[in-house]
């Protein structure tokens, strides 16, 4: 009698003890999951966690995210873990054919086995499952055959074996180049791309590497001449805004679904390994005289009500211009947007989405270059001119 109730104790123990371990795990592969955004580019507006079905407008044409639910059906629930390690880290499926690079998998390559374990244990056992139909590509037939992808893959994406790192690396600055080179791949939008629209650079090794990219109408600005510190970097990430600065565009969809939910340490790693790679400009120029025109008088107008006629903003709640990413950058793509279409930060646990309106309404392309052109010469020193036909080329892009 007492060995069997020892025996069952001792199973119940050793379930228990699996539950506990099962459900760290599990823990463990949502906050993965969070970091790598799989969230944001696998869940439509409005739609089921994971059904995918969200578009990408390509160079070669338009793509549409997949459904990576446990759906045994129309998701991943029949893959293996080395399939979906393969996957992930290689951009191969489970029946052969090649992702096209619009899956990160360049970046993915950093996750260790151990990652994709607890990976996949959450998307298996943590995820719930969606019968929900892919969607087909848009791409013309002559450039829609995967079979080039392993000639490109060969050239721009590294061996998994070769590239992965350990998630627990005490020191701060390889924590964070982790979480940015891996599963953040922040290189996919702030990196400018080569001619076989493959990333200029997967590592800081490279200058290119988040320097800047132009997509989708917007333009991602350098990481790497960021106008705060580490602090203020990890509060942007967590908050979608800093003391002179906000998100908007498509980043905020990056804050809500992804970096909020990093961890203090992990979004001050971030800052830290952001400001070691910092490349400074040999001077910033000085902001020019511009005299207030007809059309420039739209600042006061306009803008000044709430960044001030000096531009300062409020710090906290208005951004400034002065020191502002979008103000300072050469392409001009993100500043028009703001003005024409208005911005919002993103929405965060605990924290308020803050808008601006749109000008489009009232300011026809001419009158939105002009004053472009005096925000970003009056508060950047910037004398090249953005033009109208600029503007609606921008505009129509997004």
């Amino acid at each position: 009698m007492k060995l069997k109730l020892g025996l069952a104790t001792l199973f119940l123990f050793s379930l228990q003890s699996y539950a506990t371990e099962n459900t760290a795990l599990i823990s463990q592969g949502e906050y993965l999951a969070r970091a790598a955004d799989c969230m944001a580019c696998h869940t439509p507006d409005s739609g089921k966690p994971f059904a995918g079905g969200v578009k990408f407008a390509l160079p070669i044409g338009t793509i549409y995210s997949t459904n990576i639910s446990p759906d045994k059906q129309q998701g991943i629930g029949d893959y293996s873990e080395s399939e979906f390690s393969r996957a992930v880290r290689e951009g191969v499926r489970k029946d052969g054919q090649r992702l096209y690079p619009a899956m990160p998998y360049n970046a993915y390559a950093k996750l260790s086995d151990q990652d994709i374990h607890a990976l996949y244990t959450y998307f298996m056992q943590g995820v719930k499952a969606v019968d929900q139909p892919n969607s087909g590509n848009d791409i013309p037939w002559y450039l829609a055959a995967r079979w080039p992808l392993r000639i490109w893959n060969a050239i721009n994406a590294p061996n998994p074996t070769n590239s992965a790192t350990s998630t627990s690396d005490s020191d701060p600055i390889k924590r964070g180049a982790w979480l940015v080179e891996g599963p953040g791949h922040c290189g996919a939008c702030h990196t400018p791309r080569g001619w076989m629209m493959q990333e200029k650079g997967l590592t800081a090794a490279s200058e290119s590497y988040l320097s800047g990219a132009e997509i989708e109408g917007w333009f991602a600005p350098s990481l790497r001449q960021l106008p705060y510190d580490a602090e203020q970097t990890a509060l942007i990430l967590k908050t979608g805004h800093n003391a002179t600065s906000a998100i908007t565009g498509p980043m905020s969809s990056v804050i809500t679904h992804s970096s909020q939910y990093l961890t203090d340490s992990d979004a001050k790693a971030i800052g830290l390994y952001l400001d070691s790679i910092r490349i400074e400009k040999n001077q910033r120029p000085a902001a020019l005289q511009v005299s207030l025109t007809d059309p420039d008088k739209n600042y006061l107008r306009y803008c000044s009500t709430c960044h001030g006629k000096e531009g300062q903003g409020t710090p906290n709640v208005i951004p400034s211009l002065q020191n502002n990413l979008l103000v300072m950058a050469d392409n001009p793509a993100s500043l028009i947007q703001v003005i024409a279409q208005g911005a919002q930060t993103p929405q965060t646990l605990g924290q308020l989405s803050w808008s601006m309106p749109g000008y489009h309404h009232v300011l026809n392309d001419e009158q939105l270059a002009d004053l472009t052109n005096y925000v970003r010469g009056r508060f950047a020193g910037k004398e090249e001119k953005v033009t109208a036909s600029q503007v609606k080329t921008f505009l129509a892009t997004h």
